[in-house]
């Protein structure tokens, strides 16, 4: 009979011994991370679809962290294991909107890990065009906030842009008060519109009287609160520790479940069907209904039918389509459901809506995706 191996034990014993035991654990850590790459480079190479994949290579799944190592770092950890691997293949190019420590840009950071090739750019739709112009594989954009609903912008580029939804990244997003001093030399606060808006009660009950001043970008905004010491900005801590501010105050959202969801984008000819089911996954559709009584019902009704779940549906105008007088014009539909484009309810119901549209589009197929952050 074989014997049992003898279960491994953490020495218990001096520095010296510890230190020897860490050392160990480090070259087996680096070695498995060498391993791990090698496969994926193999994994790639007989699969050359999942180059450009949006969820972690081989879906790895990482288990809660043990002992003092909490659940977060754990997936901090992997999430770099898994971008490091990714290099082993070349490194994506993914476009965010910038600056640098944007919440884009930390999103981004969360999905894709720091040694992904990030690239800040000014606009929404200079996101978009990266993408679909090739210079980038992948784009982070914002879709929509707990608190302010949808970004018009990223709905608007979508009108004009062929790319593909393959991913979102719902960000769990904390406004901080940046600033050089006290309150009470505080004359202006500065931020994008949205972030004012995410903090406008707090701002009210806080500063009485400070003017609220639209701006850029939040990480622009606290570059220039390091500039002048009247001026505070609305950023994340992060854009603060790079521009030398102090957290006047944290957490300064007027909602504590405040979350930004991403859009993962990618050109339409990485996954014509959608990204790989996983079983939980989200389909979205961009379409436009003839303008005439009950045309949208009926194709809301469509839905019903076939069982599926609407989580999402915004109305946006088709710009040049207003008529002269102002009485009328011609309106696109985004609805996202729960379920795959290759799902046979999904499919009927794609087929039975594309009967009653002027036109549709399927936007993508993606996996659900659990809060970051």
């Amino acid at each position: 009979m074989a014997k049992k191996a003898a279960p491994k034990t953490t020495p218990t014993g001096g520095a010296k011994a510890l230190r020897t035991r860490i050392r160990v654990l480090d070259r087996q850590i680096a070695d498995a991370v060498a391993e791990r790459t090698e496969l994926v480079a193999r994994l790639v190479a007989q699969h050359a679809q999942l180059k450009n994949a949006p969820a972690d290579i081989a879906a790895t799944t990482v288990a809660a962290g043990k002992g003092t190592v909490s659940d977060d770092a754990m997936r901090a950890v992997f999430r770099e294991v898994v971008a490091a691997s990714r290099a082993a293949i070349g490194l994506r190019r993914i476009a965010y909107l910038g600056p640098e420590d944007s919440y884009s840009h930390l999103t981004a950071i969360e999905r894709f890990g720091e040694a992904a090739d990030l690239v800040p750019v000014a606009t929404i739709h200079a996101v978009f065009q990266e993408v679909s112009e090739g210079s980038c594989e992948l784009g982070v954009v914002p879709l929509e906030n707990s608190t302010h609903g949808r970004v018009t912008d990223t709905l608007e580029a979508f009108a004009s842009s062929m790319v593909h939804i393959c991913g979102e990244a719902p960000m769990r997003i904390h406004h901080c008060l940046l600033g050089q001093g006290p309150r009470s030399a505080i004359r202006r606060v500065v931020s994008k519109p949205q972030a004012l808006a995410q903090c406008s009660h707090w701002l009210a009950e806080h500063l009485p009287g400070v003017e609220a001043v639209p701006y850029a970008s939040t990480s622009d905004a606290a570059r220039l609160a390091a500039d002048d010491p009247s001026v505070a900005a609305i950023a994340s801590e992060q854009a603060g520790r790079r521009h030398g501010l102090e957290p006047l105050a944290r957490h300064i959202e007027d909602q504590k479940d405040n979350v930004t969801r991403f859009a993962v984008i990618g050109p339409v000819n990485t996954y014509p069907t959608g990204a790989p089911k996983t079983g939980d996954d989200k389909t979205a559709l961009m379409f436009e209904l003839a303008h005439e009584p009950g045309a949208l019902a009926d194709g809301m009704a469509i839905f019903k039918r076939q069982k599926l779940n609407l989580t999402w549906i915004e109305s946006f105008p088709i710009p040049g389509s207003r008529t002269e007088d102002l009485s009328g014009g011609r309106y696109l539909f985004f609805v996202e459901l729960m379920g795959h484009q290759a799902d046979l309810r999904v499919r009927r119901a794609v087929a039975s809506l594309g009967k009653k549209c002027l036109q549709l589009r399927v936007l993508g197929s993606y996996a659900r995706a659990k809060v970051l952050g």
